[in-house]
């Protein structure tokens, strides 16, 4: 057998003679994403994937990706048995053939370029390899001129969606056009005469990238042989770029709307201009549709949506919501957004309609404002930054009118002018913020009006890493005008209350050992004086006021209120003392503990409950953290009467995480006299649930696909998860929100099926049961929960990266991401 040229010489030869090859190859590499009819490309998963059994064992060569010099070499490569051809005719390699150029790499048994009419050919165990991706066929030809040939009984591997599958042949027709005929597609194994978990078929793809159009004829999306999703022509874009047309349906099931089905239809107006139309049902409240539309300018860009119930079946009327958010930029450094956000009726939030998401269900905020910030060169005082601002702000209260469970709406801001100015630099630090309100209310029975108020202080910090002290004078001033006489009969009222404060902290640290390594442990005293002298504000309007919580941070307040309206006399001192250990090798914190209390030099006039504070020591609050030992995370605050000698307040967290997708969490908060609430969470595999669901699906399965058949011993494949969190009231004994699910990791496909009770009310509760379907590599059909076990479960993870499988509208037409 002839010996392998040497590779110098083959780099020199091969690159005069067949440099046209491989520029023209790029197009056959792109029929493969259209097989899955576009699938979302994966990210990184929770299990590592490798390519299947075929594509490593008919590898001849190694292919190491940059041993040629790297992905932009433009060389061709060209090695086997025996080589053979003339300059300028054709070019013969036999036996191990192997061609590489950047990051493609060809092989076959033998492997034909005719440079007279420009064509390869290459058959026996055909393999091309590009990156991560494998194709293997029977035999390939192609004219790279006019880009026509043919790929006989291709199998393929997608390194980034984890997936793969086989077609019967393909066809390219011309530069960026082909046709793909039999086609399957799945990220599970594809077994002649077995059933596979899930997989996609068509009976014809036709392609064409330069128009960005796909036609697929009979597509069906088969679960375990069964049949779920079908299309006799499907269109679909098979470039990142969008194209209208329908998305997957979207099914849920509520105990307050019934069984709900939304088909939505993705229109792809303009480049920067998209719409989405998703006409619903709902089997308690009838027919309906939801729409979005986003736009996207130069200088400005927002979002509209919109949820109409024509006819709610239940309420026996019509409901709505609508929703518009943009923003932008104005001339001279301008910034402007504004949010608007209401509903037909009070009822809206706990009927389980879509379109009212909000932190607040009950109070939802309308708001609009400008701002603009620039520095100035003020004589004197240096570089100043300024900050204008305007603002405009309303809420519509959703009440209770069936329980009598009011709430308290705020007041609205129409307008809010304000400015504010602060120096940058300098031995002194100042600031001076001067605003104008006009307060209105939504209920007509409270006091309504004006205020103009100015806030300044200047603060001169001295110290350095190790210590600071810092003397500070502020003052709060402010003018009223009100609508209806005060209690006091005037109509227009002010007052300005002055303010001082002395600030010091220290940071000593030594370095110690404990938890089996080296540690700097800190130690953090720190000390607040504040003077406030008492004004009598009884008589004055409080429109944007209320008590702070008393808690770590604001127990070194010299104000007990936030707002403007109210500032409570202070003469007292605050001190503080904390102890930090950290690891000294990553900087990591191990541990905290801190303790801090108010020492009042004087009666406090004013104050949260209105009542005067005569007790000269505060309650002590202390506050404690552990992340040392392994897996496990504390942490607890505490806060204790010292006239009542008791506990008055208490939080304690705990939250174990032995691994991935392992995570026990419990908390307990209470308030004395007011509420006791325990909160779990979980997320853990049930290994003693598994061995039933896995003889239920894995019945007529063949051995794990293309990914999932290089980790069978994965922990995460093959895997029943618990997830659940719940909410218990131990004053009222009841469950106030309760979440309990399953996860099904089978490798290529992953189940859930979650359910979640919200109370509405002390009589009342919501139920939502969410059902979904994810095909790795593919889609997610149903509904999504994943938000919803994300923000309830502490340390939940994950099986899959968000957007590894997310229902991506090129699937069926569209996108959903911003234009």
């Amino acid at each position: 057998m002839p010996n392998r040229p040497v590779p110098a010489d083959i780099h020199r030869s091969r690159s005069r003679r067949a440099c046209p090859l491989t520029p023209r190859l790029v197009p056959l590499l792109l029929w493969t994403a259209a097989l899955a009819l576009a699938p979302t490309a994966a990210a990184a998963q929770s299990c590592p994937a490798k390519a299947p059994e075929w594509a490593t064992q008919g590898l001849r060569l190694p292919v190491v990706e940059g041993e040629a010099g790297g992905p932009d070499d433009d060389r061709i490569h060209l090695e086997a048995d025996h080589l053979s051809g003339q300059t300028g005719e054709s070019l013969i390699a036999d036996g191990r053939a192997q061609l590489r150029r950047g990051l493609l790499t060809l092989q076959a048994e033998h492997l034909e370029y005719r440079q007279r009419d420009d064509r390869v050919k290459a058959s026996g165990q055909v393999l091309l390899v590009r990156g991560e991706d494998r194709y293997q066929g029977s035999e390939l030809t192609l004219n790279t001129e006019h880009q026509e040939g043919y790929f006989l009984e291709p199998r393929f591997f997608l390194g980034r969606n984890q997936a793969g599958g086989r077609a019967e042949r393909v066809d390219f027709i011309g530069k960026n056009r082909m046709v793909v005929r039999g086609a399957a597609y799945s990220s599970c194994e594809l077994v002649d005469g077995e059933t596979t978990p899930w997989v996609l078929t068509t009976r014809r793809v036709r392609l064409d990238f330069d128009a960005n159009e796909g036609v697929a004829e009979g597509a069906v999306l088969r679960f375990y042989g069964v049949p779920i999703l079908a299309a006799p022509v499907l269109s679909f874009p098979v470039t990142d770029a969008r194209k209208s047309g329908w998305l997957p349906p979207l099914i849920t099931t509520s105990s307050n709307t019934g069984f709900g089905l939304s088909v939505p239809y993705y229109w792809n107006i303009a480049p920067d201009l998209d719409a989405t139309v998703t006409p619903t049902l709902l089997t308690k409240r009838g027919a309906g549709v939801e729409g979005e539309l986003r736009y996207l300018r130069e200088r400005w860009r927002g979002e509209v949506n919109g949820v109409w119930l024509p006819r709610d079946l239940a309420a026996d009327r019509s409901r709505w919501a609508t929703r518009w958010t943009q923003q932008g930029d104005l001339p001279s450094g301008v910034r402007y957004d504004w949010h608007a956000l209401r509903v037909s009726d009070d009822n809206y939030w706990k009927d389980g309609l879509r379109g009212a998401e909000s932190l607040t269900p009950r109070l939802l905020s309308s708001t609009a404002q400008t701002r603009q910030r620039r520095l100035l060169a003020v004589q004197g005082l240096g570089e100043v930054e300024q900050q204008l601002y305007a603002r405009l702000q309303q809420w519509q209260v959703l009440q209770d009118t069936g329980t009598g469970n009011q709430i308290d709406a705020p007041y609205q801001r129409t307008p809010q002018l304000g400015a504010l100015w602060n120096n940058r630099g300098g031995p002194l630090q100042w600031s001076l913020q001067t605003e104008f309100n006009h307060f209105t209310h939504t209920d007509a029975s409270r006091l309504t009006g004006s205020r103009l108020h100015a806030l300044g202080q200047v603060a001169w910090p001295l110290g350095d890493e190790g210590w600071r002290l810092t003397p500070r004078a502020s003052f709060n001033a402010a003018g009223y005008a009100v609508d209806h006489p005060l209690t006091d009969g005037r109509t227009r009222a002010g007052r300005i209350i002055p303010s001082f404060s002395l600030d010091s902290a220290w940071s000593l640290d030594r370095e110690t050992r404990g938890f089996d390594r080296a540690l700097t442990q800190t130690l953090e005293p720190r000390l607040l004086y504040a003077y406030t002298p008492w004004r009598d504000q009884s008589a004055l309007p409080n429109f944007d006021s209320a008590a702070l919580d008393f808690n770590a941070t604001t127990v070194f307040s010299d104000n007990v209120f936030s707002g403007v309206d109210r500032v409570s006399d202070a003469h007292q001192i605050t001190g503080g003392l904390t102890t930090r250990y950290l690891d000294q090798r990553s900087g990591a914190e191990l541990a905290r503990l801190g303790v801090a209390q108010r020492y009042r030099l004087g009666d406090q006039r004013l104050t949260a409950d209105g009542e005067a504070a005569t007790s000269r020591f505060s309650d002590v609050l202390v506050q404690g953290s552990l992340t040392a030992i392994p897996r496990w995370t504390l942490d607890s605050s505490l806060q204790f009467n010292t006239d009542a000698d008791r506990v008055v307040r208490t939080i304690t967290s705990v939250r174990y995480s032995p691994g991935p997708l392992r995570t026990l969490y419990a908390s307990h908060r209470l308030k004395r006299g007011v509420s006791e609430q325990l909160a779990l969470g979980w997320q853990w595999p049930i290994d003693g649930l598994l061995a039933p669901v896995q003889r239920l699906f894995d019945r007529d399965t063949p051995t794990a696909g293309p990914v999932a058949a290089q980790r069978s011993a994965s922990s995460c494949d093959g895997r029943l998860y618990g997830v659940g969190a719940l909410d218990y009231s131990l004053r009222d004994r009841r469950i106030s929100g309760a979440i309990v699910g399953f996860e099904y990791d089978a490798g290529c496909w992953i189940g859930r099926v979650v359910a979640r009770r919200q109370s509405t009310s002390l009589q009342a509760a919501s139920t939502q049961l969410m059902l979904q379907l994810e095909l790795v590599g593919l889609s997610r059909l149903g509904t999504n929960p994943l938000a919803v076990l994300k923000d309830n479960i502490p340390g939940y993870q994950l099986l899959r990266d968000p957007r590894a499988a997310a229902v991506h509208p090129t699937a069926s037409g569209g996108d959903t991401d911003t234009p």
